[in-house]
């Protein structure tokens, strides 16, 4: 396949992925004063209650030290709560609170009002299925070869800090 076919591809997604995060949560900070990032954490909530902080991260391919800012934020403003994780001492599970449910569920008919109008309402059911598919191909082929990288120790994968090198201060 031709370089510049890939480049185009890459250049294409990473557009569409920042157009519909800007415009999602443009919608959501208007009408609910929420982030995309805290609408995102709390609908997994919803829909698989009982998550560890890693399990959350784990969802999103994004760090454990990031994604506890995001709950510490909406602990904070009463969305979610933490309490002990009775199968690990070391670890809490999130929660909802009867406040965050009550947000989401409303962010939420924003949120797939939003899919409709930028995706739904412009290819078919059939198309957003076939995407689905190559996206979700496209991912796990990525996150093997992270693994298998890993594995060899070679180049970091997202969430994985580099080995501290001599005579430079940890990041």
């Amino acid at each position: 396949m031709a370089d510049a076919d890939l480049q185009l591809l890459y250049r294409e997604l990473v557009s569409l992925e920042i157009e519909l995060w800007n415009g999602i949560e443009g919608r959501l900070r208007a009408e609910y004063d929420l982030p995309l990032t805290s609408f995102e954490v709390l609908h997994l909530l919803l829909r698989r209650p009982g998550r560890r902080v890693q399990d959350i991260a784990e969802a999103f391919s994004i760090t454990v030290g990031g994604t506890s800012k995001v709950v510490d934020r909406l602990e904070a403003a009463g969305l979610c709560g933490r309490r002990a994780n009775p199968n690990d001492r070391r670890s809490s599970i999130v929660e909802l609170t009867p406040e965050g449910r009550k947000l989401v569920d409303r962010a939420l008919r924003v949120f797939e009002d939003e899919l409709e109008l930028r995706i739904g309402s412009v290819i078919p059911e059939k198309s957003v299925r076939e995407v689905t598919a190559v996206l979700s191909t496209l991912r796990a082929a990525g996150r093997a070869l992270d693994a298998e990288r890993k594995a060899a120790g070679q180049a970091p994968v997202p969430g994985m800090r580099a080995p501290k090198q001599p005579g430079r201060p940890a990041s």
